[in-house]
């Protein structure tokens, strides 16, 4: 079966280790992993990784794409220079296809209004509260939230993150699914049995 690719939005000051392990794993299986900068360039992430770009925002359609993961970074609560990647993630909703946000884009989607009436979660309640939205209320104490086709996360949640996308796509079945997540975040050897198994089919 062909897949659409994952689309991966990086920028300066990107927080590399939020979305390693829901791109290591798509990519295992079999979603193509396209990265996505504001102009195409090559970006340094916040440990000072340097990657390079398969396209620019401006060429990013939803119709393309599987997914739109959005990791924080700190340029989010610096000015709004990532507006425009929070107006994609309207128009990828809009269009049915699911996003992926975690730490600092989940303010950038508050300030968008993308959180106003979906359930979500961030690093804590008062984060996006203080870019003035009206979601407050919809806002979950949990590790990550999936509410229709939006996934969110915050900044210690990396493999809870994963796991939503996982379960959001259809990656795998819930058995499967959740020992996964028990091995990746638990480190539960009984869970490595499962997954295994499951993998090597």
């Amino acid at each position: 079966m062909t897949r659409k690719p994952v689309h991966l939005a990086l920028y300066d000051t990107f927080a590399d280790w939020e979305t390693g392990h829901a791109t290591a794993h798509l990519a295992r299986a079999g979603y193509a992993v396209r990265t996505v900068t504001p102009a195409g360039e090559r970006v340094t992430g916040i440990g000072g990784l340097r990657l390079l770009s398969d396209l620019a925002l401006a060429e990013l359609r939803p119709e393309d794409s599987a997914l739109l993961i959005l990791p924080g970074a700190d340029r989010w609560d610096e000015g709004d220079d990532l507006a425009p990647f929070a107006r994609t993630a309207r128009a990828f909703l809009d269009a049915g296809v699911p996003v992926a946000a975690i730490c600092g884009a989940t303010a950038g989607l508050a300030r968008e209004g993308l959180l106003d009436t979906r359930a979500h979660t961030s690093a804590a309640p008062f984060y996006p509260a203080a870019t003035g939205y009206a979601g407050g209320d919809r806002y979950v104490e949990a590790d990550a939230v999936t509410d229709g086709g939006l996934v969110t996360a915050g900044p210690t949640e990396p493999v809870a993150f994963a796991r939503e996308i996982f379960r959001l796509l259809g990656v795998h079945d819930d058995t499967v699914n959740d020992a996964w997540y028990r091995l990746f975040h638990d480190s539960d050897p009984e869970a490595y049995a499962v997954y295994a198994e499951a993998t090597a089919r």
